[in-house]
């Protein structure tokens, strides 16, 4: 069958489409068979977040989702809201919104008009990939059953050329895949995500025919007819996505058409001319490795940069990997907040200048911190370098863990450090009509296992920390259980069992965090634990069921400054203790207190004077930090909006602060919240 069909052929399919939901699934043969066959080495359900096993560039291979079990502690609440609330909810929010309708609209089974942006599509397909990775911990009927019942009318409303996008059919076929659609229309970006969410379900359940469908839209419909040769037409991706979905179907065909296709994406055809500040915006549309610094849309920046380091990590090109390494420090060095966040600006959802980090304006789009993740955790796979676990702990902990209500059923799209309710807006909501942050955070929650460890030629790597239990095995094939015991990070100490199913010599390596001023690693079988190098202990020795070691972290709370060309944080500090950043919100302050006026005071201890305490009733239980304040009363002579330098200065009273981790924040009823603290120093 042809890849293209004529416009007429396009008014009549869905009639045709209409019918196909209602055929056994035998009859199908309105589609050719043109199954593709997926690598079984390692099996479907043995493939990790990113399936690394035969990536040559790759130090560090991912653990799967299934091999990490994550006990009582920190992850386990925010997890069973995920699976028990924020995907049932999300569902029943994506049917009342018409995400669903726009598929049954083109098979006869709706006659709704279309709903939502462009882009609406991929909200049903983040949500698949959700359900995947919780699939992934344990089957889940009723979760299966929703994928079930969406996916079959999804897939039904497939075209005979391949293609699959409910924006884009009918009243609008004639914008379909033009460039103009390609830059804004979020086409390939939608059919990343439909990958994605379908690979997620493959590797829980073994059921191919969503990833098939995506398949055949690349195979069919994509290949023969968008590419750089001269009688193809050209290609952008316009919403970096379909890059790193790409490499990852690559992983599972083996088909070095899909790693060459994301490749092109990457590289940019010069027959789809931007504007200069498109180029910016859009982060995609010429070479990457032609980019110097992080600008533009930051979720398109962070997608973008994560499928250019799955193919680094497929073909070792260098001249990706001194982009990205560029690109990473332009991140961390001046760019990045210190919950993990990324993007300064609403305009655009952008980054900004260098330094530029405003807080109560700060965008911090909860997916672009995700992204920042998803980047990290390859970057990392990269190199075993352990400053990108800090950056992926960092951002998991705080920019993104702030995304998701305690209750899981309420959002922030955006996520500033410093919020006052009075000016109207709500920072937690149940739906945005654009609604990419929720059913993001829901797959990263139920992704989170498969970030625990790698495995590597010479042994196993500790990235994060939980009560949690691991059945996997070595780079050899020796079954391995590593038990994890702890609070963490509420308290200092995490110990290990290890216990390989017979005497085995490897290295376990141990993540030594940067935030930890000091590292102690015991037990009594450290004769062999090497200096920390690039942040990790490795402890190479003949290992034996039932073996024992600890770490231990120093979790005194921390007073961070920033960079003094951060301007809003001069004179300003915030507070962390362990991996997590903490805030204040006016609630929780002496009554009549503003956080426009109060300040934190410290002696010459610095960064001592605090109290803590874990309170099991608050925020679904936390430690609370204190330490002593000031609240000033303006003087007269300085409430004018400009006065004189000379002009006495204003008074103020002692007050106890009280500091609640951030991602906690927004969870009570509306209050002013503040990160970066005035500092007072006596």
């Amino acid at each position: 069958m042809s890849p293209r069909v004529t416009r007429r052929q396009f008014v009549s399919t869905a009639a045709s489409s209409a019918m196909i939901s209602h055929l056994p699934k035998s009859a199908l043969s309105f589609f050719p068979d043109t199954t593709v066959p997926l690598s079984a080495n390692p099996p479907w359900k043995d493939q990790g977040v990113l399936n690394l096993a035969h990536s040559p560039y790759a130090k560090l291979k991912n653990v799967p989702v299934h091999a990490v079990t994550i006990q009582e502690g920190f992850w386990s609440g925010r997890r069973a809201a995920n699976v028990n609330t924020s995907i049932p909810s999300m569902g029943k929010l994506l049917e009342v919104n018409g995400r669903m309708d726009n598929f049954r609209r083109l098979i006869g089974k709706s006659d709704a008009t279309q709903r939502g942006p462009v882009y609406s599509d991929s909200d049903i397909y983040k949500w698949w990939e959700a359900i995947g990775f919780a699939l992934q911990s344990g089957d889940n009927p009723a979760l299966r059953v929703m994928v079930e019942n969406t996916a079959k009318d999804v897939m039904a409303a497939q075209q005979p050329d391949g293609y699959l996008n409910t924006y884009y059919l009918r009243e609008r076929v004639a914008d379909r895949m033009t460039p103009k659609t390609q830059q804004w229309g979020h086409e390939l970006y939608c059919l990343g995500h439909f990958l994605q969410g379908a690979t997620a379900y493959y590797r829980a359940t073994g059921d191919r025919a969503p990833l098939d469908t995506g398949i055949r839209f690349v195979n069919d419909f994509l290949l023969p007819s968008y590419g750089p040769e001269a009688d193809k037409k050209p290609l952008m991706s316009g919403h970096p996505e379909m890059e790193l979905a790409l490499v990852e179907l690559y992983r599972m065909t083996g088909d070095k058409r899909h790693l060459t296709l994301a490749e092109y994406l990457l590289r940019g055809d010069a027959r789809i001319p931007l504007k200069p500040e498109n180029y910016v915006y859009h982060f995609c549309g010429k070479p990457f490795t032609s980019r110097t610094k992080l600008e533009g849309h930051a979720v398109r920046a962070m997608y973008a940069c994560s499928g250019a380091t799955d193919y680094y990590l497929e073909t070792g090109d260098e001249t990706y990997w001194k982009t990205l390494n560029t690109l990473w420090e332009d991140l961390v060095s001046s760019k990045m907040y210190i919950t993990g966040g990324v993007g300064a600006r609403s305009d655009g959802e952008a980054f900004g200048d260098a330094y530029e980090l405003p807080n109560a304006q700060a965008y911090g789009e909860s997916c672009a911190a995700i992204g920042n993740m998803m980047w990290s955790w390859r970057m990392l796979a990269a190199t075993g370098d352990g400053k990108y676990a800090d950056v992926i702990e960092r951002a998991l902990y705080n920019g993104i863990n702030s995304g998701m209500s305690l209750s899981g059923n309420l959002y922030c799209y955006r996520n500033p450090l410093a919020f006052d309710p009075r000016t109207g807006d709500v920072i937690r909501n149940e739906w945005y009509d654009t609604t990419c942050c929720p059913p993001n955070l829901e797959r990263a929650f139920a992704s989170l296992p498969g970030y625990f460890y790698s495995t590597s030629k010479d042994g196993i790597y500790v990235h994060l920390f939980h009560n949690s239990e691991l059945n996997w095995h070595l780079d050899d094939g020796t079954p391995i259980k590593i038990v994890q015991k702890t609070n963490y990070p509420w308290t200092d100490e995490v110990i290990f069992e290890i216990s390989p199913v017979k005497p085995q010599e490897f290295t376990l390596y141990l993540r030594s965090p940067k935030w930890s001023r000091r590292v102690v690693v015991a037990g009594s079988i450290t004769e062999s634990l090497s200096e920390e190098e690039n942040g990790y202990r490795g402890i190479h020795r003949r290992w034996s069921p039932g073996d024992k070691i600890s770490l231990v972290f120093d979790m005194e709370p921390q007073l961070l400054e920033s960079n003094g060309r951060v301007v809003e944080n001069n004179g300003r500090v915030a507070v962390q203790r362990g991996p997590l950043v903490y805030c204040l919100e006016e609630l929780d302050q002496p009554a009549g207190t503003s956080l426009a006026d109060v300040s934190i005071r410290t002696g010459s201890k610095g960064s001592g004077g605090f109290s803590e305490s874990f309170e099991k009733d608050l925020l679904g239980g936390v430690i609370v930090l204190r330490h002593e304040g000031a609240v000033s009363k303006t003087a007269a002579g300085r409430s004018s909006l400009y006065f004189s330098a000379d002009a006495p200065a204003s008074a103020s009273t002692k007050v106890e602060l009280k500091f609640v981790p951030y991602y906690a924040w927004a969870n009570r009823r509306p209050t002013p919240m503040l990160v970066w603290t005035p500092l007072i120093k006596s």
